[in-house]
């Protein structure tokens, strides 16, 4: 695996419709509520107009093969969302973040950005460890080829 091609980035407040799933594949779970919820009404269509966003919740634990994904659409504050949906609103922060293609590369260059980040000058941020994915539409968790920014908590 090559070097990280890191950037220091901030991300700006945003409010998100929330899925999440639990279970031992919940990327694909939680990804299906997303596009089930989001396809119809044309979120999905652009990249880049609708980011979106996942991390575990809860992280994986010894001994159990279940852990919890949530991901987040970025939506406008005046978007109408019906009942039962789950808004939330992040409030953002600076993060540094590299670019990670295929599955088989998520774990080991989060291992990498981790390691960056204990050997710089940034401090642990208290914010939301994320994955945005960037790659093609119609969005999808199942693609060999994922693309996605791995962004880590910072502070100056």
């Amino acid at each position: 695996m090559s070097e990280l091609k890191l950037e220091i980035k901030k991300l700006e407040p945003m409010r998100v419709a929330s899925f999440h799933a639990y279970s031992a594949s919940p990327e694909l779970q939680a990804a299906k509520k997303l596009v089930d919820w989001a396809q119809p009404k044309g979120l999905l269509d652009a990249r880049g107009t609708h980011r979106i966003f996942g991390f575990n919740n809860p992280d994986p634990s010894p001994g159990s093969p279940n852990y919890g994904y949530e991901f987040w659409i970025e939506i406008n504050h005046d978007f109408k969302v019906e009942k039962g949906i789950t808004v939330k609103d992040f409030s953002g922060g600076w993060y540094g973040t590299t670019p990670v293609s295929g599955v088989e590369n998520i774990t080991p260059t989060w291992q990498k950005l981790a390691a960056w980040r204990a050997g710089s000058t940034y401090k642990t941020a208290n914010h939301q460890w994320l994955e945005e994915h960037t790659g093609p539409r119609p969005f999808t968790v199942t693609d060999k080829n994922l693309e996605m920014n791995l962004c880590i908590p910072i502070k100056e």
